[in-house]
């Protein structure tokens, strides 16, 4: 007898790594990753959560097992002046329970990437406490899920504010001072591109126990102290406790010119001027190599990967191939056997097939 994901055995092996998309799925546009419409209309987590349901469908049917929750799942859950939106949460446990148990049997890892507003080092009380409130909506609604502690909300340090010192000194205070017990049994810490490095989550994990995301890119473009890649991310992925499965987030670089709009001088006139790319920013695909090096450099690590390409599952979809062709050692970290290629390389065609299709249809259209 065969087992389904999720059942054990009398032997134990070890699960694959998973890959993960966020948010919105490329592949499926009339899927919405949450209600979107205005206040006025009575927007509801319930409708959300409709949406939800029909993307673990989408991702069981495509064998991704990791996915990051829209930030606005519940709309105005947090707003201060729109009280009647507030109990949304509570009056939607039965269907975050249902959503909660249907992810766990399909083995799909979900979590949050609250919103750049969502700030704990800011010298602004005001906008800690809103932070901490919305940090806690999005805690609930995990915790009503049922998830593991592996369903986590991720978050950065924030702002500078003058003094990088005195901003690490300021998360650590909210994190021992303010922070609910189930927000910090949920929170996780990751570097950024241009503000805090490895370096600075490592020493607000020494004061505070917080678990820590390791992002490949962040890493390349933010590396004041030089540390060595491999030593870096074994010290991330160890801040995790043992029995729980650390995630990664991994993206490449933007390396094709930019298309912006620009006035004309001394007119009201917009032009098209093509600028070059902002090394901080996201290619649409995954270069295979990037993550085939990465992968090897990470050997006998164990961790999940969110993929932070600008296209998404498609981008998923595509580098499961790539892995299988030029880097099968890595391939099969993730559950990819070479049986697998036809069928892999059939989605990837379908999928890259449509969407030139709707490139075409929209130049057309201009």
């Amino acid at each position: 007898m065969s087992l389904r994901r999720g059942q054990s055995s009398s032997v134990a092996t070890p699960e694959p790594l998973r890959l993960g998309v966020p948010v919105k799925l490329m592949g499926a546009p009339d899927i919405k990753s949450n209600d979107t419409r205005r206040w006025q209309q009575n927007p509801h987590l319930k409708v959300s959560l409709e949406y939800l349901d029909r993307a673990l469908d989408y991702l069981d049917r495509h064998d991704i097992r990791m996915y990051r929750l829209s930030s606005d799942l519940a709309p105005y859950a947090t707003h201060p002046d729109m009280a009647q939106f507030h109990s949304m949460v509570r009056d939607s446990d039965a269907e975050l329970r249902a959503l909660g148990a249907k992810a766990k049997a399909l083995g799909i890892r979900l979590s949050f990437h609250p919103s750049q507003f969502v700030v704990l080092n800011s010298p602004d009380a005001t906008l800690v406490d809103k932070s901490i409130w919305d940090l806690s909506s999005q805690a609930e609604m995990l915790d009503r899920m049922e998830l593991g502690p592996e369903a986590v909300m991720v978050i950065h340090v924030g702002g500078t504010y003058g003094d990088r010192t005195a901003a690490n000194a300021r998360w650590v205070e909210t994190w021992k001072n303010k922070l609910p017990e189930h927000v910090r049994r949920r929170l996780v810490l990751e570097h950024d591109d241009i503000r805090f490095s490895v370096s600075d989550i490592l020493w607000i994990h020494e004061q505070t126990g917080v678990r820590l995301i390791f992002d490949h890119q962040h890493f390349w473009c933010l590396n004041p102290g030089r540390l060595d890649m491999r030593d870096a991310l074994e010290r991330v992925v160890r801040t995790w406790p043992d029995g729980q499965r650390p995630k990664v987030h991994f993206s490449s670089p933007r390396t094709e010119m930019r298309e912006l709009k620009r006035k004309e001088k001394g007119t009201r006139k917009l032009k098209t001027v093509r600028v070059a790319p902002v090394n901080t920013g996201h290619a649409d695909f995954c270069n295979p190599f990037e993550f085939i090096t990465f992968m090897r450099i990470a050997e006998g690590l164990t961790f999940d990967v969110m993929l932070e390409a600008k296209v998404k599952d498609l981008a998923l979809i595509r580098l499961r191939p790539d892995l299988l062709r030029y880097g099968p050692d890595v391939a099969q970290r993730f559950g990819l056997e070479p049986a697998k290629a036809p069928a892999l390389e059939a989605e990837e065609q379908q999928f890259l097939a449509e969407e030139e299709e709707d490139q075409g249809e929209a130049q057309e259209e201009s």
